[in-house]
């Protein structure tokens, strides 16, 4: 199979898709039937193990996930690398405790220390973590620097979720010690707080690569045109997180990726439609 080409971040080789989570464990974000729905097929380490080998194939090598938080992903990740015999990269987003207090601190660091011994060689604080430590007026994400330091005292390469899209500017221009940010990109606009314009621009002046995630809008486009976007309109060294329901399922938005970057249409096959014309059968 071809290796889907990669980028570097913090010194660490990374495919420039990554393995997404939120339908391996019930985020649809469409509704409580839906959730309910993922977490019956898929919420499970069998299911999840053979995801990740299908992406494993095409050396897409990089999951990201609230890991500690969902025991159920790591044991999938665990079986999918024992039978693959390759490793997992493991991208942990948790939600941490960012009172200002000492009972708060010895919380978030607990965190910390049980993701770097699940194995987690990425640790972002969880954008509703980090945003609660904004401060607008003052262009400062307070406090942050101690989170970071944390990463890296245990070891592991500290990045920022930036839903908040100000988070990339402010971490730029205060010199955060991050690797790289998590930020949502689709040609929907899904979630996203500001124009999508504006958040195109901010990606492509931010000083670090961008993990760009819901390329899809949670399903409200088709892969094709989710990540024919977001690979044509995102910088070489720029990422693409992207989740998925079943292994057929990531068969197709790797073809599609790789079509994307390579400038060439998807060779997959048309949809299953009834009394298509004859044009539609391609």
């Amino acid at each position: 199979m071809p290796e889907f080409p990669r980028t570097l971040v913090g010194g660490v080789s990374l495919p420039r898709m990554i393995i997404g989570s939120n339908w391996l464990l019930g985020y649809s974000h469409t509704s409580s039937a839906a959730d309910g729905y993922i977490n019956q097929i898929n919420r499970n380490e069998e299911s999840i193990a053979a995801i990740f080998e299908a992406f494993l194939e095409y050396g897409i090598d990089a999951v990201m996930a609230p890991m500690v938080a969902n025991p159920v992903l790591l044991g999938g990740a665990k079986l999918a690398e024992d039978r693959t015999g390759k490793g997992l990269i493991l991208i942990d987003t948790p939600i941490l405790n960012v009172d200002d207090s000492a009972e708060g601190r010895k919380e978030a660091e607990k965190v910390i220390v049980d993701s770097a011994k699940a194995g987690c060689r990425f640790c972002f604080p969880h954008h509703s973590s980090a945003e609660q430590l904004v401060n607008k007026n003052r262009h400062e994400i307070q406090r942050l620097p101690d989170y970071l330091s944390m990463i890296r005292e245990q070891g592991m390469i500290p990045g920022l979720s930036a839903h908040m899209p100000e988070l990339i500017l402010y971490s730029d221009e205060q010199g955060y010690d991050v690797e790289t940010y998590i930020q949502i990109y689709n040609c929907l606009g899904f979630l996203m707080q500001v124009e999508l314009e504006a958040v195109h621009k901010i990606i492509w002046n931010a000083k670090k690569p961008v993990m760009s995630i819901k390329p899809m809008a949670a399903g409200r486009v088709s892969p094709f045109v989710g990540l024919s976007f977001s690979f044509s309109t995102l910088r070489e060294k720029d990422m693409v997180t992207v989740g998925c329901m079943t292994p057929a399922e990531a068969y197709e938005d790797i073809e599609i990726g790789l079509a994307a970057i390579e400038r060439r249409p998807p060779g997959i096959q048309g949809r299953s439609s009834p009394n298509k014309t004859a044009i539609l059968r391609a």
